[in-house]
């Protein structure tokens, strides 16, 4: 979405605030006012996978259709990247006419999906109210996250106030059907490596039990759980939310699987893969297996001093606590000298064997960790891929003192 494109938009709407004589969504009465969720499917760029949502309000007696959503972001803006890498990321309410927003979904292949609400008079101008204020530049922005206020949270939140809470009552007594990891790594599959970064940042955060309120994090989660919701009908009776569900243009997209690939076989199996490396050159190819356990090594501590940082100097909780900190740490690093020295047929020194310890002992805590009643962290895949590895680097290391 074009951010300087979104946000002279957003200005046009607030000049159309303070224009009362025109008549518009902005000064309808609530009884002309129509309100519909829009859900657009995912695209192809990773920050499109998620998928998006807005809100639609529609005067009935002009035509006049507005788009309200809370996607806009600016790759210009000051210390964007060092914001976004400290999890401090700014993003914007808007607001545009529907045909100008539909029009490009529909030119990118993304699916449209209108749902009209069952909202009463007061209702919907309580709606719109809200949206027009919350519209304004002084109250427009708002710091994102991707699990808990993001474009669809914000989208949801805006619908159960102005319902009276009705939504949030129907859904935080349901169970969730998968976690913040699963569907995670369900999106992001059709990019496997952004996925396996992801997954491995992932600490704890990512794999709490979930109800249907939090899940709906998610626009296509949003959608179908609203179709659950009721509503009172005016005449002692209830009736449903969602009074029409209308597929505007279909999705010309591939589209994300059901269900999170299960990761545990292919990272198991690349694990043991690199440990028979390991432990087949370690005698017959020497240069090959340092360089190997170099790779490796480096790797493995990189990738600690990340989590370390995430942990430590951010703002992303869901990478906080991380138990893969265990497994890929920055004592890695420390091990490269003898690496090259057992090359030569030189034993580690105290120094190497102490830090092997260590690490070996950490990688056997993760795995404790795992084992016990309660954990929340659903790193085995990571466990499996690095426990062979980590005892193949072992054994090969300790086989110089034999010489």
């Amino acid at each position: 979405m074009p951010p300087l494109a979104k946000l002279l938009s957003l200005l046009a709407f607030l000049l159309l605030a303070v224009a009362p004589a025109r008549a518009s969504v902005v000064n309808a009465p609530g009884a002309n006012l129509e309100v519909s969720l829009v859900t657009y499917g995912p695209g192809d760029v990773y920050w499109e996978r998620f998928g998006h949502d807005a809100l639609e309000l529609r005067d009935t007696v002009s035509g006049e259709a507005v788009n309200f959503n809370y996607g806009v972001f600016d790759f210009n803006e000051k210390n964007f990247f060092l914001n976004f890498a400290r999890g401090r990321m700014h993003y914007l309410m808007d607001a545009e006419p529907t045909v100008d927003e539909e029009s490009y979904y529909i030119q990118v292949g993304r699916s449209i999906t209108r749902q009209r609400l069952a909202f009463t008079p007061e209702q919907a101008a309580a709606l719109r109210d809200f949206l027009f204020w919350n519209l304004r530049p002084e109250n427009a922005g708002y710091n994102y996250d991707y699990y808990v206020d993001n474009c669809t949270t914000r989208v949801r939140d805006a619908l159960d106030k102005a319902l009276g809470g009705v939504i949030k009552a129907g859904l935080a007594a349901q169970a969730g059907g998968m976690s913040y990891r699963q569907q995670t790594d369900r999106l992001m599959s059709a990019q496997p490596w952004l996925m396996l970064l992801l997954d491995l940042g992932l600490g704890p955060y990512a794999d709490q039990p979930m109800n249907a309120w939090s899940e709906s994090f998610l626009p296509y989660e949003l959608q179908a759980k609203l179709r659950g919701i009721r509503v009172p009908d005016g005449r002692g009776g209830t009736q449903s939310l969602v009074q029409n569900e209308e597929l505007l243009s279909p999705n010309r997209l591939p589209a994300p699987p059901a269900q999170a690939p299960d990761l545990r076989l292919p990272l198991g199996a690349s694990g043991l893969a690199f440990a028979v490396l390991l432990v087949a050159t370690t005698r017959r190819a020497r240069l090959a297996h340092a360089l190997l356990a170099t790779l490796y090594l480096i790797v493995a501590g990189l990738v600690g001093l990340l989590l370390l940082t995430l942990w430590t100097l951010t703002s992303h909780h869901s990478a906080w606590a991380n138990a893969n900190l265990l497994l890929f740490s920055p004592l890695a690093f420390l091990l490269l000298r003898a690496v090259w020295r057992a090359r030569r047929d030189i034993a580690p020194s105290r120094f190497a064997n102490t830090v092997l310890i260590l690490q070996l002992a950490a990688a056997l805590v993760a795995v404790l960790l795992h084992l016990l009643p309660g954990t929340v962290q659903q790193n085995q895949p990571w466990l499996l891929f690095a426990l062979p590895a980590w005892l193949a680097l072992a054994w090969s290391l300790r086989q110089t003192t034999h010489s």
